[in-house]
């Protein structure tokens, strides 16, 4: 520690700078505190997905999205960024029930696990997605009751976010037109949904 002759601190308040006469060594213990063992911020490209053990098992997601060209988008941004073990796509909302109540080519569990999360657009063919996802909620099935539902779509209309609410969807997310902000949800969504979020065991 200094010596004590006085010195000037100046400390900034309501006032604006406002004088204080100190002893030069209280002077410097408050201008030089000691280090705080504080970790550094992460900064976002610093950002670490969680590693796969942490999971109790791979995870699988059922995309349904029958433009396939958004649909290799979100495929391509999900496996970019190693967040999904196993994407099952498919076209439509019928073909969707099917898959998630194992009925037709999709009986075999072993080809075709229940979903940790499914990744729904609004817009499909047979049935549209507020029908899959009604059924999806209604079932007998307490398993499907658990299994988050994403709104991906790119419908920002009032009507369709409260209807997708309405039937418990559990996020509603609008695809961007720009290209890097569309990838740049889908690493978002990834990064939170099968990174870090916790599911339910079957």
């Amino acid at each position: 520690m200094g010596s004590l002759y006085p010195c000037t601190l100046y400390v900034c308040g309501r006032a604006g700078l406002v004088p204080h006469i100190v002893a030069e060594g209280v002077a410097d213990a408050i201008i030089k505190p000691e280090p705080r063992d504080t970790p550094e911020r992460i900064r976002p490209e610093e950002e670490v997905m969680p590693s796969e053990d942490e999971h109790i098992a791979p995870l699988t997601i059922l995309l349904v999205e029958d433009d396939i060209p958004h649909a290799e988008l979100v495929k391509r941004g999900l496996e970019a960024h190693q967040i999904a073990n196993r994407i099952h796509h498919v076209v439509d909302g019928e073909a969707a029930l099917d898959y998630l109540f194992r009925q037709g080519v999709y009986a075999d569990p072993v080809t075709s696990p229940k979903p940790h999360m499914v990744l729904l657009d609004l817009r499909l063919p047979r049935l549209s997605g507020l029908e899959v996802l009604r059924e999806i909620r209604a079932s007998s099935d307490s398993h499907l009751h658990t299994i988050p539902v994403v709104v991906l779509t790119s419908s920002a209309a009032t009507q369709d976010v409260t209807s997708a609410y309405e039937q418990h969807a559990n996020s509603y997310l609008v695809k961007p037109v720009d290209f890097a902000q569309f990838m740049q949800l889908i690493h978002d969504l990834g990064f939170y949904w099968l990174g870090w979020n916790y599911y339910a065991v079957a």
